[in-house]
């Protein structure tokens, strides 16, 4: 019988770890900039230059995009799936602070 075959990860060029601390901050970033938007929406109330149609498709790409990665990366949790899932989180909370303060 023949041991299974071992495929280990390459390693990491220069590049690649840039791009890596590049996708870390921007994305972790991101999360947090969706804060000014729910906060002005609840303080004025006035949603009329926020569209649902934007806001529910950026939920719908950032959920896609962390099942795409779980099923690329051997269906383990990574931290770009919880980033991703992180800003789909927020978008959603955006659509629903939107509706809310819907007429």
């Amino acid at each position: 019988m023949n041991a299974p075959a071992v495929h280990l990860p390459p390693t990491p060029t220069p590049y690649l770890r840039a791009l890596t601390w590049a996708f870390t901050l921007f994305n972790t970033a991101r999360v947090l900039a969706y804060l000014p938007t729910l906060w002005a929406v609840v303080q004025s109330g006035d949603v009329s230059a926020h569209s649902l149609v934007t806001w529910f498709t950026w939920t719908g790409a950032n959920c896609t995009m962390a099942l795409w990665l779980y099923e690329q990366g051997g269906r383990r949790i990574s931290l770009p799936i919880v980033i991703n899932i992180l800003n789909a989180v927020m978008c959603a909370t955006t659509a629903t602070v939107i509706l809310a303060h819907t007429g």
